[in-house]
């Protein structure tokens, strides 16, 4: 038996009932392909988007077949399963947390942002032991349910990330873009972080140092100072920016927190957003590929673990996803977390990495793979 994961909205999954909750079905595409590996017998976990809560088990009765018969409001889901359902109202759900320690996905330390990329696309495989964990839990809550509120506001909610079509440089491309509620303009308030602003900044500084790199920060920066050192202490701080760029270009440049420099070429981009707005950070970086759209470098956009969500809200905006290349296909989220924990795991060794070394800690968000809700 091989376990599977099934996205839900609340408006789809109560349209998976009203149909008889017997047909199950998915995007043609990108999802067939996936589709193609299921067999009878296996099983798809039923995930609620939104609310975070596990909703059911279908057990797989059929071969994958095309049906366009109206099920789902939102979209066709052509692609399409017979299913034998167990089903839950959302408030009898289960909830995340409620398999903390219990998923290898989600131990019982640790945050949102550890399990969110597990439960993003449909048709996602699971491993048996998660797999069968997740449906004792809604087994369980099948025969003893406890009611939980749930927001009715989200559970009326249609994912807010769309295909479309958009004009970059006079072609029309395919794009996923990402059109914000108006709760999704403001930032709230952030947790109390381990870490500060001047810390990362510093420690992003030293780094590029200690692999042989020249480095650059805002020369408003450079008075700041993490444990007595100083920004501007730092050796291999470039008093000036090479002259490959015009002076609009210079100034998006010099305002941006941490660059790397390999002679004079950037080889890394860095905005700490500890607190600040996420949108503003990646705007500086969308001016500089815009003043510069042959550039081919690492953009980063570094920040407290918590902040990996709103960092995928905003880099799918249209002003950013529309681009020729994307910008979420050029910069990737870094967390606090693992930034630091990396640094401490390379100490002895720092000086031979290669910038790339990032690439594994570095998250690059695909909004491409939401759109299966």
């Amino acid at each position: 038996m091989t376990y599977w994961i099934n996205l839900f909205t609340g408006r789809t999954w109560q349209e998976f009932q009203a149909a008889g909750a017997v047909v199950s079905g998915f995007r043609a595409g990108r999802s067939e392909a996936r589709a193609r590996k299921i067999k009878r017998g296996d099983v798809f976990l039923c995930y609620m988007v939104g609310v975070s809560r596990w909703v059911g088990l279908l057990e797989i009765e059929s071969e994958r077949f095309h049906d366009e018969t109206p099920i789902f409001s939102e979209e066709v889901f052509p692609v399409r399963f017979r299913v034998k359902p167990v089903v839950l109202p959302p408030e009898h759900g289960v909830p995340m947390n409620a398999l903390a320690g219990k998923v290898s996905f989600y131990s019982s330390n640790e945050s949102a942002k550890h399990w969110s990329g597990h439960v993003r696309t449909s048709l996602t495989k699971y491993r048996t032991e998660d797999g069968e964990a997740i449906a004792a839990a809604i087994r369980f809550a099948a025969e003893t349910p406890v009611t939980r509120p749930v927001d009715q506001r989200k559970l009326q909610r249609s994912a807010n990330l769309y295909k479309t079509k958009v004009r970059s440089e006079g072609e029309e491309i395919d794009r996923v873009i990402s059109i914000p509620r108006d709760e999704d303009d403001f930032e709230l308030p952030q947790p109390e972080s381990a870490f500060s602003h001047t810390e990362i900044q510093w420690r992003l500084l030293d780094l590029g140092v200690q692999m042989g790199l020249n480095v650059w920060a805002p020369r408003n920066d450079r008075g700041r100072a993490w444990n007595d050192r100083r920004i501007g202490d730092i050796p291999r701080m470039l008093d000036v920016l090479p002259t490959q760029f015009d002076r609009v270009t210079n100034e998006i440049v010099g305002a941006i927190d941490v660059l790397w420099f390999s002679g004079p070429a950037i080889v890394g981009a860095f905005e700490v957003e500890h607190s600040t707005s996420i949108y503003s950070g990646l705007l500086r970086m969308s001016d500089l590929l815009t003043m510069q759209p042959n550039l081919d470098i690492k953009l980063y956009l570094v920040g407290p673990d918590d902040r990996q969500v709103k960092f995928e809200k905003e880099v799918a905006r249209a002003t950013f996803a529309s681009r020729r290349k994307p910008l979420h296909s050029m910069c990737a989220f870094l967390p606090y977390s693992g930034l630091c924990q990396r640094l401490e795991q390379a100490a002895s060794f720092v000086r031979f990495l290669k910038p790339e070394f990032l690439d594994d800690i570095a998250i690059l968000y695909d909004p491409a793979s939401e759109v299966d809700l």
